[in-house]
């Protein structure tokens, strides 16, 4: 032992900074790594991920749910009335559709109540608010996730019977997935917001525009969104946040086609007038990638992260259906003039599918000016895009980011990952007032609680021991 301590000192240190810190000043050699216990030191936990981790078949599973995701090609194929894209909403039952993981009515926020109260006035199951929300309260309205039915929606995420959605076909599969019209900023149902305006403005999406739109994509043909989405990404979007280019592609792709109808002109100015209009193009294609990974048993890859205003679910392609929900994480952003956290509704709406399938906060790094939205720095955009490859199983193979050297954004999450390393997918995310109505009062960002990836887990660990 001896000799060994005549050597010069050099140590690799673990945890605290401290201890390093002393031993520098000892004038020893230090290697100090920002290391911690996976799950905070759950025990649990990190018997659990231990015994996950390097899993034959969890791998295998892996790359079949990640090259199905990878391989899907979603197509813009028509836009249609819900009662007609999704077979639950025909018949004439009454049913709404929300975003994020299910929730009683009594249990919703305000935002979601409002809209959906909204929602039964537009479809003239009631002739006044009270009554629209006595319905929903008395449950003669079937209120169920838009995720069940193949289908996503921004913030409250509301889709009824009447209202106009589109359809996106994934070509490598056949699968579909749907999604609303985008109605702008301002007073809008997704906010909660249900007066009069509203209401009139979703009766004209669903009178003028959807069939304008409808006979312009009969006369453009059909739309690849993928290439356009990784065009976007060039050109400053995240395809959440920011659609600024992605709308702007879409429009010089519809404009001659649009321009050629009898409602042409205003619908056209509609898109015009609103950078978001591509949102729910994108949060449809990313739904149609990830529907196509989704229900490969063993798989920990995540297919679905979603939020109801109260609680943040997740889904596994190894575990089907299953929802695994907590509450969900405040959102640290910025607040327009006149309001604050104290203001805020929790995290809310479907569009996280988008950074599920490396997109949005997954971007950012493509997308340095949507720090001016939601705060931080473009070091910080950067930053959460190279985090996120540390958590996903590969690099995108068309989401491409020019500030990273053209490197792919982070794709399929690795629920394994998430909790050995400790990084939460990151989601830049709006802002609603707490109250119905009121609408957008910032924009932040926001992150996955650890306890989902966990519970998530646990089930797939259950699963293999069947």
């Amino acid at each position: 032992m001896n000799p060994l301590f005549q050597q010069p000192l050099q140590v690799i240190g673990l945890g605290l900074a401290g201890f390093s810190d002393n031993l520098r000043a000892a004038g020893g050699k230090v290697l100090h790594l920002n290391w911690k216990p996976a799950a905070h030191g759950d025990s649990g936990a990190n018997w659990l991920l231990a015994n996950l981790v390097n899993d034959a078949r969890i791998e295998a599973a892996n790359r079949q749910a990640l090259q199905q995701f990878l391989d899907a090609q979603p197509v813009l194929v028509d836009a249609v009335p819900a009662s007609e894209a999704i077979p639950a909403m025909a018949g004439g039952e009454r049913r709404i559709l929300h975003a994020g993981p299910p929730i009683a009515w009594a249990d919703m926020c305000g935002p979601m109540q409002g809209a959906i109260a909204g929602a039964i006035l537009f479809e003239g199951w009631a002739s006044n608010i009270d009554a629209a929300s006595a319905m929903a309260q008395r449950g003669d309205v079937a209120l169920e996730p838009c995720h069940h039915h193949a289908a996503v929606g921004p913030m409250a995420g509301i889709i009824s019977p009447s209202m106009p959605l589109w359809v996106v076909e994934n070509r490598a599969h056949g699968n579909r997935a749907f999604s609303n019209f985008n109605e702008g900023l301002g007073k809008v149902l997704r906010f909660g917001a249900n007066g009069d305006e509203v209401l009139a403005r979703l009766r004209w999406m669903r009178d003028a525009l959807a069939p304008t739109l409808r006979q312009a994509l009969r006369s453009a043909g059909e739309i690849e969104l993928k290439p356009m989405m990784a065009q976007a990404l060039h050109m400053g979007d995240e395809v959440h946040n920011r659609n600024a280019a992605a709308t702007g592609l879409f429009f010089k792709r519809v404009a001659a086609h649009l321009a050629r109808q009898t409602q042409g002109v205003s619908a056209l100015e509609f898109i015009a007038a609103n950078d978001h209009f591509f949102l729910n193009l994108s949060m449809a294609a990313c739904k149609s990638m990830l529907d196509a990974a989704a229900g490969v048993r063993h798989s920990s890859m995540v297919t679905v992260m979603a939020r109801n205003g109260v609680n943040f679910g997740v889904r596994l392609s190894g575990t089907g259906d299953r929802w695994f929900q907590a509450p969900a994480n405040p959102v640290d952003g910025l607040f327009f003039p006149g309001y604050d956290v104290n203001d805020a509704a929790p995290d809310l709406g479907d569009s996280a599918i988008t950074e599920t399938a490396g997109l949005g906060g997954f971007a950012m790094a493509a997308s340095p000016a949507i720090v001016k939205f939601v705060g931080g720095t473009p070091a910080d955009a950067t930053r959460h895009s190279r985090d996120m490859q540390h958590i996903t199983l590969a690099q995108h193979t068309a989401f491409t980011l020019p500030a990273l050297n053209f490197a792919g954004s982070g794709a399929g999450i690795d629920a394994r990952r998430v909790v050995d390393r400790g990084i939460l997918p990151v989601i830049n995310t709006g802002i609603a007032h707490r109250l119905a109505g009121v609408g957008q009062i910032g924009a932040g960002i926001t992150t996955a609680p650890l306890t989902c990836f966990v519970d998530g887990l646990a089930a797939l660990a259950g699963q293999l021991e069947q």
